[in-house]
């Protein structure tokens, strides 16, 4: 009987220790890499949800930027940081698109990080040269057949969210087309307006005053719903690439092992503050939309979706870094 007793105590123990980081969570200040230089996408929507994140949680949350490598030295530094759930990754949806092309990252996007939440989903819009003589989708994959790899497009590198989207697009629309890297978007959207390469993928805030502009036609945006940026654009869906999608996505993820009632209490507060009316309308006049997974469960899931399609369109379309 005396060692019945011993089990159980010990069982309560169990318990009660097991739910100590939820209870007292946080009890110190939290921090969120940003694994890429300030001013950009990731790194304005990390600094806006630690701003409400802060008031939810009544503590601290501190963005700190590790840039390095291609955001490889920040995401390292946190795969190999505490389980606990005070250091984060703010991550955009190239972590998943590395392992890809990159033999040794340092890092497994599955086996070293758990998922908290999306913060936010970014449209991207095809734009081609205001020469080039197409007005659609269907009379741009016309021509892209009748001229096989001599319609050329611009990213901003091997494996990047362009890239990729640019060769999701050939494989299923049946095209053959010349990519040309750069090392920034920048250069891309000077060179095709200025005729030098055809075309892009490129994200609706940044080719949004071109396009008014008329320095650059845009045909039609990559996400499954059409953007506010562009109500007049089609979907590449609607156009005719039936499930076509290739958006850029934020999110935030904790080191592999973070205790799920932690994890749970980011969610739930990173949900509370992406709903918040004027946070939202502020964003989505950039094209950004803000939105929350509905559990770090599926966050988690989301993830190894986009890490399994990434790795095997890197596969087919002979994708590698250089």
């Amino acid at each position: 009987m005396k060692h019945v007793y011993l089990v159980f105590a010990a069982a309560l123990v169990t318990t009660y220790s097991a739910n100590l980081p939820a209870q007292g969570y946080p009890a110190k200040p939290v921090r969120i890499v940003v694994p890429l230089v300030p001013g950009g996408n990731l790194d304005i929507v990390a600094r806006a949800v630690a701003q409400r994140l802060s008031e939810g949680l009544g503590q601290q949350i501190i963005v700190e930027n590790r840039p390095g490598a291609s955001s490889l030295v920040g995401t390292q530094y946190v795969a190999k940081s505490a389980p606990d759930g005070y250091t984060l990754l703010a991550m955009a949806n190239t972590f998943t698109a590395v392992p890809a092309v990159i033999a040794n990252p340092g890092y497994d996007p599955i086996k070293d990080f758990t998922g908290v939440s999306m913060t936010c989903k970014v449209a991207q819009v095809l734009v081609v040269t205001p020469t080039l003589p197409v007005k659609s989708v269907r009379e741009l994959i016309a021509l892209a057949r009748a001229r096989p790899g001599e319609l050329s497009y611009g990213s901003s590198g091997n494996g990047s969210t362009g890239h990729f989207a640019a060769e999701l697009f050939n494989q299923k629309a049946g095209l053959k087309m010349l990519h040309v890297p750069y090392k920034g978007n920048a250069q891309a959207l000077v060179d095709i307006i200025a005729g030098q390469i055809m075309m892009m993928y490129d994200q609706v805030s940044t080719s949004h005053p071109h396009v008014k502009a008329g320095k650059l036609k845009a045909l039609a945006v990559t996400s499954s719903t059409r953007s506010g940026l562009f109500p007049e654009l089609p979907t590449i869906d609607e156009a005719g690439v039936k499930g076509y999608e290739a958006i850029t996505f934020n999110g935030l993820l904790a080191p592999a092992g973070a205790p799920r009632e932690v994890l749970s209490r980011l969610q739930g507060e990173i949900a509370k503050a992406l709903a918040a009316p004027a946070l939202r309308n502020s964003f989505l006049e950039r094209g950004v939309e803000l939105t929350a997974s509905g559990s770090p469960d599926e966050f988690t899931v989301y993830i190894r979706n986009e890490v399994a399609a990434n790795a095997k369109l890197a596969r087919n379309a002979g994708i590698k870094a250089q």
